[in-house]
């Protein structure tokens, strides 16, 4: 049986988590944890703004407008603004964003994106907001959230189809991701990596890992996997981040549904936003977000019953399942028959039900690692957007007892970025702040 949270011990949970976000509190940006990530990331900000806006709502718009000092003149908001600090002096070098004539001049940021969330986070916190200030709020960001919007179509849709499409699995969120790793795989990789590897340099490289310092080494990507996506990042920064350069001789273009489940859910909200505020849209944005609206179909796969990634290029699908298949629950625009149909996945034993769920990878699964990265840990963001999709299906039965199962592994296991959904052994770094915000907001809704 689930243990409940007594109102004692959800009070002490809330204060250990607002301290770990107190630890990482950078002034007006939150890093994601003390030491590995010195940088402001941008979907981190936006889960932890969603838990702060409980107990200190300015200091939560204050997490979501840094992150605009860091958009680009042609509306990209990237995932990374670089922090100066002299444990992180080399990235501005490996980005080299100002190859980009878009790139802020004051900011060193990165040259790709992330899942769009911001436009949820402004819009919850504008519920903690009287109607007059929320209307402030909103016309103080509807601007940049726009032009964002109106980025990703314009440069990621390129075939006006409707969904997005991505250039480097960074951009995923889920960096190591199966559909992703399986295509890099696929294709040969540069010489100097094929080097590495058959000489086994990588078990002397590996001893230089910086995240070593902070994860055990059956935690993260393997060292030649993570030069691939290093790699992929170099090829990137030599055509500038010019969209049109990088398509042309692509090695990896692919429409994540992640990424687009977050896309059609960020358009609800915009619009929603847009209602509040009494503004229009501009028409081309508005006609492609219909399009999005109805984009997932593309997705899915009948004969297996699940959504996956698909190629740019080829339009086929990559049919490597993981927790994404879920997540147009969140997304909200699935028919009620296909939602019931993703919560009768979430419950089957031989993919997502678990004793700490949600695993990052179907248990059955040739990928599944209960403590690799995003290759089967339980991660407490994508369970909070389930839980947030079961909760706009209706399923709130199902919404208290994930809500319940994740509280008790964070009470159990600690605030770590990532658990193994076997025995909740916690893994990655400790005191991870979207997992302290993500706990501030699920004890506050579920109360």
């Amino acid at each position: 049986m689930t243990k409940t949270n007594t109102s004692e011990e959800s009070e002490d949970l809330t204060d250990q988590a607002i301290a770990v976000l107190a630890e990482n509190d950078r002034g007006d940006y939150t890093v994601p944890a003390h030491g590995l990530y010195p940088h402001q990331w941008l979907w981190d900000s936006c889960f932890i703004a969603i838990g702060i806006r409980h107990y200190d709502v300015e200091r939560a718009q204050q997490e979501v407008v840094s992150l605009l000092r860091g958009q680009w003149s042609n509306g990209m908001l990237p995932n990374m603004i670089l922090s100066n600090n002299k444990t992180s002096k080399h990235s501005p070098e490996m980005w080299r964003s100002q190859l980009s004539p878009f790139a802020p001049d004051n900011v060193a940021t990165s040259g790709i994106t992330q899942p769009p969330m911001i436009a949820e986070a402004v819009m919850q916190i504008g519920e903690k907001l009287p109607l007059a200030e929320r209307r402030s709020w909103y016309q103080k960001v509807f601007p940049a959230l726009v032009a964002y919007h109106q980025w990703i179509y314009a440069e990621r849709d390129p075939h006006n189809e409707g969904l997005a499409l991505q250039i480097h699995p960074w951009e995923t969120g889920l960096d190591n991701t199966p559909p992703w790793m399986y295509e890099l795989h696929q294709h040969l990789l540069p010489f100097w990596i094929r080097a590495v590897r058959y000489f086994k340099v990588d078990k002397f490289l590996t001893l230089f890992r910086k995240d070593r310092k902070y994860a055990l080494p059956g935690e993260r990507l393997s060292t030649i996997d993570g030069l691939a996506l290093y790699s992929i990042q170099r090829r990137l920064r030599r055509k500038s981040y010019d969209i049109e350069k990088i398509l042309t001789h692509s090695m990896l273009a692919i429409e994540d549904l992640n990424f687009n489940c977050i896309l059609i859910r960020a358009n609800t909200c915009l619009r929603s936003i847009a209602k509040t505020i009494d503004k229009d849209l501009p028409d081309e944005l508005f006609a492609s977000m219909k399009k999005t609206k109805n984009g997932l179909d593309q997705l899915w796969d009948a004969y297996s019953g699940q959504y996956y990634s698909r190629d740019f290029a080829t339009h086929k699908l990559i049919k490597v399942p993981t927790i994404a298949t879920l997540l147009p629950l969140y997304a909200g625009t699935v028919t009620e028959e296909r939602a019931e149909h993703l919560v009768k996945l979430l419950k089957n034993q031989h993919l997502f039900a678990c004793k700490y769920p949600v695993p990052s990878v179907p248990l059955n699964s040739e990928w599944f690692k209960p403590s690799v990265y995003w290759q089967g840990p339980t991660w407490i963001n994508i369970n909070w957007l389930i839980i947030e999709g079961l909760k706009r299906y209706g399923y709130d039965e199902e919404a208290a007892h994930l809500t319940k199962q994740t509280l008790e592994l964070i009470t159990t296991h600690g605030f770590n970025e990532y658990f193994s959904p076997l025995d909740g052994k916690p893994a990655g770094v400790r005191n991870f702040s979207w997992t302290a915000a993500l706990t501030i907001d699920l004890l506050q809704t579920k109360s």
